[in-house]
């Protein structure tokens, strides 16, 4: 990171969840920050970002900032919170100087990190605004599940699935491996979509990497996933067993391949 004696933002990625996969870099740059930011939900317990962070940072230096980030549907109220943690962190930095914020897998993919720049940058022009990277939900899914990413010239798509099914499904029919992101509130429609473009083969999911109640297991099983169908509701499934698939879902189809390398 470059030395700068004005106010300074730093977008820290703390992986998925594993406290172990936080790089050297995403430490020292925790450690060497006045604040530490993490982003909550409202009403919220402590999130995946925060225990990460606990293990690295006493919990003195760390401020916690609501994001409503459990809020889909009204972009509104949405906003509002986005532009309220905005000004709350430009208050951070005006006094303090140095803040870090912490976001689980890298800033710079689909990070709440990318709506804060944007506000603080607003409010604080004078800010240095810098990022270290993180590993993704997708890398240690990929690690630990058996599927590899890519080879040879082959092609890497990723999509949110709250971009639609036709995204994904447009995706799938394409080359290359295809990651989805988001998909458990529609693991039914996403076991569907890799049943009718013959991707279900060798594909893996998981959800809580890194925690104790992490799940990884074949895509080929999503269908029988409690509270994976539209018409699963409260108490649907065996008892004990999650209604709903987590939101955070991670999803890998690898590439369709006939010879070894991926054609080089």
């Amino acid at each position: 990171m470059r030395e700068t004696g004005g106010p300074r933002l730093v977008g820290v990625g703390v992986g998925p969840g594993d406290p172990e996969l936080v790089t050297v870099k995403g430490v020292k740059a925790l450690r060497s920050a006045s604040v530490v930011v993490v982003p909550v939900m409202e009403d919220s317990g402590t999130g995946r970002a925060e225990a990460t962070v606990l293990h690295y940072v006493s919990h003195e230096r760390i401020v916690r900032v609501v994001f409503a980030l459990n809020e889909r549907g009204d972009r509104a109220r949405r906003e509002a919170a986005w532009d309220a943690a905005g000004e709350r962190v430009a208050g951070l930095l005006r006094a303090h100087g140095t803040v870090a914020f912490a976001t689980i897998g890298d800033p710079n993919v689909y990070s709440t990190f990318t709506y804060l720049a944007q506000t603080v940058g607003a409010l604080v022009p004078e800010a240095v605004v810098e990022t270290v990277p993180g590993i993704t939900a997708m890398q240690d899914l990929a690690a630990r599940g058996g599927a590899v990413l890519t080879e040879g010239t082959e092609p890497l798509t990723l999509v949110p699935v709250t971009a639609g099914m036709a995204v994904l499904r447009q995706a799938l029919e394409g080359p290359g491996t295809v990651v989805a992101y988001k998909f458990g509130r529609r693991a039914r429609e996403v076991a569907a979509a890799l049943r009718a473009t013959g991707r279900t083969e060798g594909a893996v999911w998981g959800s809580a990497l890194g925690l104790p109640q992490e799940s990884i297991r074949p895509a080929a099983e999503l269908e029988a996933a409690p509270g994976a169908g539209p018409e699963a509701g409260p108490g649907s499934g065996p008892a004990g067993a999650e209604t709903e698939l987590p939101y955070l879902s991670t999803l890998i189809a690898p590439a369709r391949r006939e010879s070894r390398g991926g054609k080089l």
